[in-house]
């Protein structure tokens, strides 16, 4: 008997002996590609505009010319930003931390979220800072500053977490009021993603489970935030499309912001901004008699039909600007309008949102995210992924495979 029949005779045979044991390993590998994907597109968005972060386009422009791969950085950390010194290409920011941070919280959660458990993970990481500062020896002053930097990372945070569990609804709300300066900053959009992975294919769950711990959002931010978590649940689908994952902003609506009287809902009328930039941007079909002030790529191929488009989409965008550049709002914005520019292409979109600026390393690790889950971890750019994999793992002990494994085991035994 032929080597390939015998195979085949002895597959039917598992298959027709113990069903399970024939689609486990298939359904854990899809799961896992899947979930990785998310992690690592999120992981690589993060970097690739974390060299630039909160830069104008203009800066992005004279100093990198148009980024369309990952670059080392020349930065001071900071508490949001990178906790080390000039990173090489591949390092993250708190976009990643944010993912992780979550990620520790869902491995100890079923299937409905606990809002109060996801506070004390909180509370818990900024006390072991604190500890970490107080154990800190010496003289030398940087391992005071890193130490420090890790502490005030959360300090916002716990300033709302500790009365949510006290239940102490005055307090919980006047810290609220005051969360980086009472803005409708894009708070649970930093996690969302990490959520929806954890409900692959079921959108509305996604939403629920991240709209019911989104205890930092406020007004509208808060839809935007499960409606981050609901794209990426909707993009790990294996049938997803881009109709599909699209389709959420309009569908998923449980908490019926559609019906908010004169109002309606907020976050859709930035998707209906979105689409009508990108069909402005598409009414380009020549760049004969353009002034094109975008810079050409340094490495890859040039299409300067994409470049004018693109420029065009920019100065649209900016029309929209709000005055903080992680306004939950302009990165729901941005992050849409990429997708639908770049028609759910990996590197074009990750092009789009870092060459915009402003708060690139969020739009670019949520945009990644929505991207990553959708396509998988095999499809993402293989020299973007050795360097991000090796730069967290390495230099700041972030093993992205290790918890994409870890999660992907929690979320087949639930």
């Amino acid at each position: 008997m032929r080597p390939v029949i015998r195979c085949l005779l002895l597959c039917l045979l598992i298959a027709t002996i113990h069903p399970a044991i024939a689609q486990k390993a298939p359904a854990r590998t899809v799961l896992y590609n899947k979930v990785l994907g998310m992690l690592l597109g999120s992981a690589i968005g993060d970097a690739m505009g974390a060299p630039t972060e909160m830069w104008t386009r203009d800066a992005i422009a004279l100093d990198y010319g148009l980024v369309n791969r990952l670059d080392t950085m020349v930065r001071e950390p900071s508490p949001e930003g990178t906790w080390v010194y000039n990173l090489p290409a591949g390092g993250t920011t708190d976009d990643t931390r944010w993912k992780m941070l979550a990620s520790r919280y869902l491995l100890t959660q079923s299937r409905t979220l606990d809002p109060k458990a996801f506070a004390q993970t909180i509370l818990n990481e900024y006390q072991n800072s604190i500890q970490k500062l107080k154990k800190t020896e010496g003289l030398d002053p940087e391992p005071y500053e890193q130490r420090s930097r890790e502490m005030a990372w959360l300090q916002e945070w716990v300033r709302v977490a500790r009365p949510y569990l006290k239940n102490d609804l005055t307090g919980y709300a006047n810290a609220l009021s005051r969360f980086y300066g009472g803005e409708n900053v894009c708070a649970g959009m930093l996690y969302a993603p990490s959520v929806g992975g954890f409900y692959p294919g079921n959108p509305t769950d996604a939403y629920a489970q991240t709209y019911a711990i989104s205890i930092f959002d406020q007004g509208y931010a808060r839809d935007i935030a499960g409606l981050t978590a609901a794209l990426v649940s909707a993009a790990m689908a294996s049938n997803a499309t881009p109709e599909s994952i699209l389709n959420v902003l309009r569908d998923v609506d449980p908490e019926r912001f559609f019906e908010s009287r004169l109002v309606g809902r907020s976050s859709y009328r930035v998707y209906r901004q979105a689409r009508a930039i990108v069909a402005d941007a598409n009414r380009i079909q020549s760049t004969r008699g353009l002034v094109l002030t975008m810079p050409m790529p340094r490495r890859g191929p040039v299409d300067t039909l994409m470049l004018a488009r693109m420029q065009r989409a920019y100065t649209l965008l900016e029309a929209q600007n709000e005055d903080l550049p992680f306004h939950a709002a302009e990165i729901h914005l941005v992050n849409l309008t990429a997708l639908l520019f770049s028609n759910f292409d990996f590197e074009k979109a990750m092009t789009f949102v870092i060459n915009y600026g402003r708060d690139n390393d969020t739009t670019g690790a949520v945009t990644g995210a929505i991207l990553g889950a959708y396509w998988g971890a095999d499809k993402l750019p293989k020299d973007m992924v050795a360097k991000v994999l090796a730069v967290n793992k390495e230099r700041l002990g972030t093993d992205l495979e290790d918890v994409a494994n870890k999660l992907t085991d929690r979320i087949m035994a639930r």
